[in-house]
C-alpha cells in the first residue's frame, strides 16, 4: 500500500464512518442477522430484503469502530441490485481482499471501491472489524440468526 493508498483508506473510513450509507433498521426485511466481535466489542445487524433472487435493499444498524461502520456502509451500497448468488461471490472475494488472498490489481474480481480495503491485512486485529458485516450478510443469506467473527 502506498502512502496515495493510505490516505485514500483512511479518507474513506472516515467519510463513511461519519456518514454512513443505509444504517438503519430496515423493516420489513426478508433476511436479517446479528453480528458481533468479541475482541473489540463490534455489535451489529444486517437486513436484506430479497425478491425473485435479487438484493432490493440493505441495510444494517449497531454499534462498531469507524472499520466496520465504513465496511458495512460500503457493503450494503454494493449489494443492492445483485443477485444473491453475486452476493455470497462479492463476499469471498472481500474476504480473499482482506486476507491477501485475492491482489485488488490483477482483473477478474467484482469489488470496485470494496479495494480501499486491500491493505488491512497488515493489521491482523483488525481484518475482523472489516469483515464483520459481511459474515453478518452471509449468515442472512444463510437464514442464521447470529454470526461471531470467532
Amino acid at each position: 500500500m502506498t502512502a496515495h493508498d493510505d490516505e485514500l483508506y483512511q479518507q474513506v473510513i472516515l467519510e463513511h464512518n461519519k456518514r454512513p450509507r443505509n444504517f438503519l433498521k430496515l423493516s420489513p426485511c426478508t433476511h436479517e442477522a446479528e453480528g458481533y466481535n468479541p475482541l473489540c466489542g463490534d455489535h451489529l445487524n444486517v437486513y436484506l430484503r430479497v425478491d425473485q433472487g435479487i438484493v432490493q435493499e440493505a441495510a444494517f444498524y449497531g454499534d462498531g469502530c469507524a472499520i466496520s461502520k465504513a465496511s458495512g456502509s460500503m457493503m450494503t451500497a454494493a449489494l443492492k441490485g445483485k443477485t444473491v448468488e453475486e452476493a455470497a461471490s462479492l463476499f469471498e472475494e472481500f474476504r480473499k481482499l482482506v486476507t491477501r488472498e485475492l491482489d485488488p490489481a490483477v482483473p477478474g474480481h467484482h469489488l470496485g471501491k470494496l479495494t480501499v480495503f486491500s491493505g488491512i491485512w497488515k493489521y491482523p486485529s483488525r481484518v475482523k472489524c472489516a469483515i464483520l458485516a459481511w459474515h453478518t450478510m452471509k449468515g442472512a443469506l444463510d437464514q442464521s440468526k447470529t454470526v461471531s467473527t470467532e
